[in-house]
């Protein structure tokens, strides 16, 4: 995928609005980056855990997206849980997808998400159904 579908994909989206930016993306590998920032502080100044969670199943639904037909399917998240571990106040924190098992209508993704210092921050689960794309 080249920058200009990319930015096609994320356009108009909460991915393009919380700032995620892909890196990568192959079939056992996603990585994106994600600013901590207004955008995605909670009250009290640190990342919030919904945008971990935000950018979690972003890189598994775009991962998913990349091994499908997207002619005739869709990826969407059906179930996603994580555990916070670290907080974070500034700068960046990237997500790394790995598929577990990627099967005719599911497909369960591992992400881990660390700050610049590559201290773990957040480690999330994402099932991603296969499903028609309706016409």
């Amino acid at each position: 995928m080249n920058m200009t579908e990319k930015k096609r994909m994320t356009e108009n989206t909460m991915i393009e609005w919380l700032g995620i930016e892909l890196l990568t993306l192959e079939p056992e590998l996603v990585i994106a980056r994600m600013p901590v920032d207004h955008r995605t502080h909670q009250p009290a100044g640190m990342l919030h855990g919904g945008a971990s969670v935000a950018l979690a199943e972003t890189v598994a639904s775009v991962g998913s997206w990349y091994q499908i037909d997207q002619a005739t399917q869709v990826a969407v998240g059906l179930e996603i849980n994580a555990n916070h571990i670290r907080s974070v106040h500034e700068g960046y924190v990237v997500a790394t997808a790995t598929p577990l098992h990627r099967g005719r209508t599911t497909h369960v993704w591992d992400i881990r998400i660390r700050d610049e210092q590559e201290r773990l921050v957040c480690v999330s689960r994402c099932t991603v159904a296969i499903v028609p794309k309706q016409r």
